[in-house]
């Protein structure tokens, strides 16, 4: 998390920043312009005490943990390294063979090492169908992830390579693989919070209208790219079967091709496929997961910082939230820079691909931006090759705050790309 101690005013329009000898006279301040294999280990392998201080600096679990918590930690992250083979659980249909497959970058825990989404094995394959209203998930006939991977034997039954897109889908869209660092802390923000944030019918009259992703049961959603998962939990027991094909004790139903019984054999692995204590170290893993240590702002990142603001950046990537009460005292009323509001914003027909329960095509969860300089690809599908081609992509509700990022002179453009870089 970006260090926000100090306080920089809101900017009405990135005009207030000139004349631009002051901003030059900040800037000339600046000094500076694979997976393995992992065996799982007993708790007891390392002193809990020692996790933290032996961690790298990204990749830590978060401060103020107990011993045991520490230890959980510690065995979630044997899990998560871990590379499944068929007869461990893996498929028959999937896009990784462990959890650390695709979130390796720059440790295990962070996002993808694709650098688009014309093919990396970290580019994640969607479909739905849209009814106009509503939206069908395609669960029944194998959405919404489309599995990539197919086991040997599963290819030796049917001979295919990949799960076919169901033909009743309206809509394919490609996905590349969020870092999970702070997410025990975004599962902690209350409900309420969230909901206060939204301005469905734009009250205020700023063209920015964020809503909830309300799930099935009523809960307010906050993960995956549509806000679809309400709870970490939810989140991490879906990207097991989903990503993986293995099933856990909350979660015992596996992936079939376009929604038939698999060929007898090829499953040799009895559900569940993961016992509950592999299951919740590993979702304690990515709840304890601590957000990137802060990078030091330069003078000219400041000046970002204040561009950021002024344009409108802030208007969805909220800097700031702050948990409640959470049944881990270390996530417990925390202030957590996370930049995102957690609801859903249409960004415009361009950027349009699936729907997802209650999201329609365009819609998207605000991007939390933690870590935002590990990132090599930008934007829901990797699309963007820079953190500028992302925000010259962006439209929708946020077109005005892309045409002032256009119309910023050189310096200030630069000082902004400067902030977002130091995230």
């Amino acid at each position: 998390m970006p260090p926000d101690g100090h306080r920089t005013p809101a900017l009405a329009s990135p005009l207030r920043l000139s004349p631009l000898a002051a901003i030059a006279a900040l800037v000339a301040c600046d000094a500076t312009a694979p997976t393995t294999r992992a065996t799982l280990q007993p708790s007891h392998s390392l002193p809990s005490a020692l996790v933290a201080a032996t961690a790298p600096p990204v990749g830590r679990p978060i401060s103020g943990l107990t011993p045991g918590q520490l230890a959980q930690f510690q065995l979630g992250s044997a899990v998560f390294r871990t590379v499944f083979t068929p007869e461990q659980g893996l498929g028959p249909l999937f896009n990784a063979a462990g959890c650390g497959s695709c979130h390796e970058q720059p440790v295990a825990g962070g996002g993808g090492s694709n650098d688009s989404a014309e093919g990396g094995e970290d580019v994640e394959l969607h479909a739905t169908r849209y009814l106009n209203p509503g939206c069908d998930n395609l669960s029944g006939v194998g959405g919404p992830v489309i599995q990539q991977q197919v086991t040997p034997a599963l290819f030796a039954a049917l001979g295919i390579t990949s799960e076919p897109v169901p033909p009743e889908a309206t809509a394919t869209g490609h996905r590349t693989t969020p870092d999970l660092f702070g997410f025990g802390l975004l599962d902690a923000v209350p409900e309420v919070t969230i909901l206060a944030l939204a301005d469905p019918l734009d009250a205020d009259g700023d063209g920015i209208s964020g809503r909830p992703h309300i799930t099935p049961d009523g809960r307010v959603g906050r993960f995956g790219r549509k806000a679809q998962e309400a709870t970490l939990r939810d989140f991490n027991t879906g990207a097991f079967v989903m990503e993986m094909g293995i099933t856990d004790p909350g979660n015992q139903t596996e992936q079939r091709v376009h929604g038939d019984p698999l060929p007898a054999g090829v499953d040799p692995t009895p559900e569940p496929e993961i016992d509950q204590q592999r299951f919740d170290a590993a979702d304690a893993f990515v709840q304890l997961l601590a957000p990137p240590p802060p990078l030091a702002f330069s003078n000219q990142a400041l000046v970002g910082r204040q561009v950021f603001s002024g344009i409108g950046c802030a208007k969805c990537h909220t800097p700031t939230l702050r948990t409640g009460v959470s049944p881990i005292a270390a996530l417990s009323f925390k202030e957590v820079n996370a930049y995102t509001d957690l609801l859903l914003h249409d960004m415009g027909p361009a950027l349009a691909d699936v729907c997802v329960g209650d999201a329609l095509p365009s819609e998207f969860r605000t991007e939390p931006l933690m870590g935002l300089r590990f990132a090599t690809a930008f934007l829901h599908d990797g699309r963007a090759a820079s953190i500028e081609a992302a925000i010259l992509a962006h439209d929708g509700e946020a077109a005005g705050s892309r045409s002032r990022f256009s119309a910023l002179p050189q310096a200030l453009r630069v000082s902004l790309l400067k902030f977002l870089n130091s995230l």
